[in-house]
């Protein structure tokens, strides 16, 4: 899993070093979708891995001149009992994002996300007590994250908060 964690930030070096001239590009009707990978719920969680996807859709004069998007998020990780069993969980969930108004020279994108989501739980290997008390359910997301814009249309991604996987990286690919 570290491997997995070292080469993911190689890439990332990789694409900064081949950075071209690029400028926050979020603006009204932008969209992109992204993979991460991140710290599970941190404590003895597998490494991450989930997608991003994200729809800028509405001004907000009365708020700074920010901008409004919806966000769609999906991770996977699992925790292992060492013996005991192991639990895989799936969180999937809808942020509304506000996107802080920056300057249009600027490279970065910042946001703050709230938002629900759905957990569903597995296990295996425990005994006739089901997941150990670890159940699905809806969960709250908070989040706060932002964008580091390598290219018009590829940026590298960082979020982090309350709600699925705790801290995330990886890259969004603009669709529009």
């Amino acid at each position: 899993m570290r491997r997995t964690l070292f080469g993911a930030i190689g890439v990332a070096i990789l694409l900064m070093a081949s950075a071209r001239e690029a400028c926050a590009q979020v603006a009204l009707g932008y969209t992109d979708v992204g993979g991460v990978i991140g710290l599970g719920n941190i404590g003895d969680a597998s490494i991450a891995f989930g997608g991003r996807f994200e729809k800028v859709f509405k001004k907000l004069p009365d708020l700074g001149d920010g901008l409004l998007g919806i966000g769609v998020s999906a991770d996977v990780y699992s925790y292992d009992f060492r013996g005991a069993g192991s639990l895989r969980y799936i969180p999937f969930g809808a942020t509304a994002n506000y996107h802080f108004k920056l300057d249009p020279k600027n490279k970065f994108d910042a946001f703050l996300g709230a938002g629900l989501g759905f957990l569903t739980v597995s296990c295996s290997g425990f005994a006739a007590s089901g997941c150990g008390g670890f159940n699905s359910g809806l969960y709250f997301i908070g989040r706060a994250g932002g964008r580091y814009f390598l290219k018009p249309n590829v940026a590298l991604y960082a979020d982090a908060g309350a709600g699925a996987a705790s801290i995330n990286f990886g890259a969004t690919f603009k669709l529009k």
